[in-house]
């Protein structure tokens, strides 16, 4: 049986300036728990913004093959972001065709988003 693998894109919280990122780690830790509860294989792309966030989310779509792509809230919702939403949107469709595009509303529900699509 072949296992689906999904990719998680979001901010890497430790990289933000001027806030505590442990809240938001250990939610992508209890993130990371929930795929392994419903075996899922994850992979998380996690990006400063100031390091070149495409070319690191471009390395990532073309790693392996992705059922899944759950974009996150942090790219997303955060209007400042919107160009970088746009294109990480695009960057989906561009180097991951075949992968479902979903989005969850906290780094714990991640798998619940791609359980949307993954059914």
């Amino acid at each position: 049986m072949t296992v689906a693998r999904v990719l998680v894109i979001g901010l890497d919280p430790a990289k933000i300036q001027g806030w505590d990122p442990e809240p938001v780690q250990a939610a992508i830790a209890r993130g990371r728990a929930r795929f392994d509860d419903h075996g899922i294989e994850a992979d998380w792309c996690l990006v400063a913004l100031d390091e070149n966030p495409e070319e690191a989310i471009v390395e990532a779509l073309t790693r392996k093959d992705y059922a899944c792509v759950v974009i996150g809230g942090g790219i997303r919702t955060y209007e400042p972001l919107l160009e970088l939403f746009e294109k990480v949107v695009n960057l989906v469709r561009q180097h991951a065709p075949d992968a479902a595009i979903a989005f969850n509303s906290s780094p714990e529900d991640c798998a619940d988003a791609a359980l949307r699509w993954l059914r």
